[in-house]
């Protein structure tokens, strides 16, 4: 399956990837060597530390080339007014809790819940993306849960680039 992501996103991968590639992974080679020096490897906790980030970058760089290679470019969205796009700052009121809630739809790949970064692929992305002002629509987390919002505006935004690529 193909990630569907945005230039945007291909472009702050390929950022992360050439950092960690020509900066990052010399310095922690050389971290290796230098901490194998410190003598008996069975016992050498800074060795082992360096070895395991040595890896962790090793799989990150394979993770963003696998990503960069598959990845499904789309594009960000509506541009029509008053629907729902990607990166389109959407108040919605969730009647049953009686809250009004800021939002921006993203890809999967710049998610955070907790700022307001809901994926394109989460139930509450799925149901408000294409959704206009005004609108009721009815969030179907899975077959025993669901919840209705309302959308009550749809500010046009763009992918400034501040939401970071996840970690995993």
């Amino acid at each position: 399956m193909n990630d569907e992501l945005t230039r945007k996103d291909i472009d702050k991968m390929k950022e992360e990837l050439t950092y960690r590639r020509d900066k990052l992974m010399p310095e922690l080679i050389e971290e290796v060597k230098r901490t194998r020096a410190f003598g008996d490897l069975s016992e050498n906790f800074e060795y082992k530390e360096a070895k395991r980030q040595k890896n962790r970058n090793g799989s990150r760089i394979r993770y963003l080339e696998n990503m960069i290679r598959s990845a499904h470019i789309i594009d960000s969205g509506s541009r029509e007014e008053n629907v729902v796009g990607l990166y389109d700052k959407v108040t919605v009121y969730m009647p049953d809790d009686d809250e009004t809630q800021v939002i921006q739809v993203v890809t999967t790949v710049r998610t955070d819940p907790l700022k307001g970064l809901i994926s394109r692929e989460s139930p509450f992305g799925k149901a408000v993306l294409g959704k206009r002002t005004g609108d009721r629509v009815l969030v179907q987390v899975n077959d025993h849960c669901s919840y209705e919002v309302e959308i009550r505006s749809v500010e046009k935004s763009e992918d400034d680039g501040s939401a970071p690529i996840l970690q995993y």
